[in-house]
């Protein structure tokens, strides 16, 4: 009995000693501190708008507390960054402590003013942090660029968005009937979560192999510049007409582009090619009772590829159609979805064509890739040369023209789920079944700007066999 009374008699004073310890503060100028990271960085901030906050911690690697004598953010009031320390805004604070194996949580914003650059410039600061006589620094880096904000407006006359500056949208931009907005290549369009670009009367977005035009979101600091359904999209109206997108990448909307009512004229309401559709939270390309010709397109990992109801009159030539369920976006719906038919189940004409494409997807429980609904036989879809996945057998009134191959899979150059990193181009391997497959082309540059054969080219946007 007394030994057991001596053991916690001891453990006891043990405590003590530790809780005492722990208590007090170390004085040592080798104290040990360590900083989540030596640099925090912001990337890309658009002059004005500011940024989101980023956040740092400061480790007590001590069994001791640790008084930090100064944490000073080094350009004081006049820095573009402000920092908020502990729950409390401050450009210098004294005597912080720091419990024993514990973290005091920093927070930064930056916001920087507009300037007569055309170019990213960086603008950089400093946090000085000193305790025990010794000093360590946490840097600051934003880049920056500026902008032409547009708030939201109505466009009434012809207007052409040059590249000398990216284009933010903080509102709603909509093109009236009857005119024409001009987007030159290489601009690149940002908007914010509630600015869709609305057309009423016709978009003409041309870039080129160098210069394509990009519309995405305005936020472009990690991780929100992955996140899918950032911003709306682009709708093109009933007015909308001759639409024509060309060399354009369209990343992280909502929605992508979406299309309603028929063409005024025999051209089609919207002419896509080598346009790029990613990462779209809803539909990347939508449509109803409308019209598209599409070539030479990629439209991936998106929650429905392509989508079109109320018939319409429809050509995906050469297209890359493919969704990889992935931790951004569930691929839980069939990369195609096509009917002639509306919400009260009315039905209205549809003529459609796939040629030389490839309609796959990977992962959830999609099985049929490709489905279609009809009420009536007013429907007239064809397939010509294309690879494409459908557990199921596809609709009898799909007519499978030449040398179409059901359930095998294209081999694309590199898939890394894990990284989010997907090369869709073909890989170049004698087992590959979409090299080669397709019929005979008048489409000879690829989305690349490469050269494409007349005769045997391969399947989907990419052109890899000479």
């Amino acid at each position: 009995m007394k030994v057991v009374s001596v053991i916690l008699l001891a453990i006891l004073i043990m405590a003590s000693v530790s809780s005492c310890k722990k208590d007090t503060f170390i004085t040592s100028k080798n104290a040990s501190l360590s900083l989540s990271s030596d640099t925090l960085y912001f990337d890309t901030v658009f002059t004005t708008t500011g940024s989101i906050t980023g956040s740092f911690r400061i480790f007590n690697n001590n069994n001791q507390k640790l008084l930090l004598s100064n944490v000073q953010l080094m350009g004081g009031a006049n820095s573009f960054f402000k920092l908020n320390l502990d729950g409390s805004p401050g450009a210098s604070f004294n005597n912080q402590t720091i419990d024993a194996n514990d973290s005091l949580w920093g927070y930064v914003s930056v916001s920087i003013s507009a300037t007569n650059e055309d170019t990213f410039f960086i603008r950089r600061d400093s946090i000085r942090i000193t305790y025990n006589g010794d000093t360590t620094w946490l840097q600051l880096v934003a880049y920056g660029h500026n902008a032409n904000f547009i708030k939201k407006t109505e466009i009434k006359n012809d207007t052409t968005w040059t590249n000398k500056l990216p284009i933010v949208l903080l509102g709603d931009v909509t093109v009236d009937s009857g005119k024409t907005l001009t987007i030159q290549k290489g601009t690149k369009v940002y908007a914010n979560a509630k600015a869709s670009l609305i057309i009423k009367g016709t978009l003409n977005a041309v870039g080129d192999t160098t210069n394509r035009i990009s519309f995405r979101c305005d936020r472009l600091d990690a991780p929100y510049n992955g996140f899918p359904g950032s911003w709306p999209g682009i709708y093109f109206t009933a007015s909308s007409s001759n639409n024509f997108l060309q060399y354009c990448t369209i990343l992280n909307g909502y929605n992508g582009v979406s299309v309603v009512g028929p063409a005024a004229t025999t051209n089609p309401v919207l002419t896509l090619d080598k346009c790029i559709f990613s990462n779209i939270y809803n539909i990347a390309i939508g449509a109803a009772y409308s019209s598209i010709n599409a070539t030479n397109c990629l439209i991936t990992n998106s929650g429905s590829n392509i989508n079109i109801t109320e018939g319409g009159s429809y050509t995906f030539d050469q297209c890359t159609v493919t969704s990889y369920d992935n931790s951004y976006v569930s691929h839980t719906n069939p990369v195609v979805s096509i009917s002639n038919t509306d919400s009260y189940n009315l039905s209205f004409p549809l003529n459609c064509t796939f040629n030389n494409s490839i309609l796959y997807g990977l992962g959830s429980l999609v099985t049929n890739e490709v489905v279609f609904a009809k009420t009536v036989t007013s429907a007239n879809v064809n397939f010509n040369n294309v690879l494409y996945k459908d557990k199921d057998d596809i609709a009898p009134y799909v007519k499978l023209n030449f040398y179409c191959q059901v359930n095998v899979i294209p081999t694309f150059t590199n898939i890394d789920l894990g990284n989010l990193f997907f090369d869709f181009h073909l890989a170049n391997t004698n087992t590959n079944p979409a090299l080669k497959a397709g019929a005979n082309t008048n489409l000879l540059t690829d989305l690349d700007g490469h050269s494409r054969p007349a005769t045997k080219p391969d399947l989907g946007c990419y052109q890899t066999s000479k």
